[in-house]
């Protein structure tokens, strides 16, 4: 079975590929984005066949929640994708993207709490999250975490600001240098997780304060540049979403987020350069 599932996971990663390939171009992107939409629904249909579903004690409850969570969001999405005019277009890219900055954390909390939870019940077998979850994964973990965190709290923003529901660019008497103490900070927090047990603390207080930094970074933007730094939101969520893949061990979600990572920052430096920005 684990072999199939991986199978179908590097089909779904070369479905992603083809269909990202042909959004290039005006004239294929309405397919390509129906090869990206076929590779999702592929990718959510394996998830059923997952041994962490199917065979758990709590599998009826687990894909009871899965078809819960898909018919919420899928019908969202039918929703406001049906409603929303072409001029909107881009709050609705801002928020989806700020979505998947979001799943992308939520990955790494859910994974960074299970391994709190086993060095707090079991400080036998591992004493730090490290331990816990082997040290390479803890550090892709983390970064995942950083990155998503501050995609999720940054696309919010920028969807507001489109949206007209935060008019005015503020910029804080000394912005760059509170941006600056907040990043150091985070990193601090990110190598105590590293380093932490069974305490809970230092995760709560390193995912809020990356959810500040992505609104300070965010909240001085300008109207005029909010394209880029929803290009550039878009590159550091598809970062995350690899990093969190290789955390679960899922092929399809390391070759998309390397592609929509590597897409997206190729994208942000040409909007830039075009934009005359650094």
């Amino acid at each position: 079975m684990e072999t199939i599932i991986q199978a179908s996971y590097f089909v779904v990663a070369v479905i992603f590929i083809v269909g990202l390939k042909q959004m290039s171009s005006p004239v294929t992107a309405r397919r390509g984005i129906l090869w990206a939409g076929a590779a999702m629904v592929i990718a959510t249909l394996v998830t059923f066949l997952a041994p962490q579903i199917i065979d758990s004690d709590q599998a009826a409850t687990n894909v009871g929640l899965i078809i819960l969570a898909i018919a919420i969001g899928g019908g969202y999405a039918w929703w406001s994708g049906k409603r929303v005019a072409m001029t909107d277009m881009p709050q609705m890219i801002a928020m989806y993207n700020g979505m998947g900055g979001g799943a992308a954390a939520t990955i790494a909390a859910v994974e960074m709490l299970k391994a709190s939870r086993e060095a707090a019940l079991d400080p036998t077998e591992a004493t730090t999250i490290a331990d816990a979850l082997n040290p390479d994964v803890a550090v892709l973990a983390i970064l995942g975490a950083i990155i998503g965190t501050i995609s999720f709290s940054g696309s919010i923003i920028a969807w507001a600001k489109l949206d007209g529901r935060l008019n005015r660019s503020k910029l804080l008497p000394g912005q760059h240098f509170i941006n600056a103490i907040l990043a150091i900070v985070t990193v601090g927090f990110a190598i105590s997780i590293y380093f932490t047990g069974g305490d809970l603390t230092p995760i709560i207080v390193f995912f809020s304060l990356a959810l500040v930094l992505g609104i300070f970074i965010t909240i001085p933007v300008g109207g005029a540049d909010m394209p880029v730094i929803i290009s550039l939101f878009n590159a550091l969520t598809g970062l995350a979403v690899g990093f969190e893949g290789y955390v679960l061990g899922n092929a399809a979600m390391i070759i998309a987020g390397i592609v929509v990572g590597s897409a997206g920052s190729l994208l942000t430096h040409l909007m830039a350069v075009a934009m005359n920005r650094s």
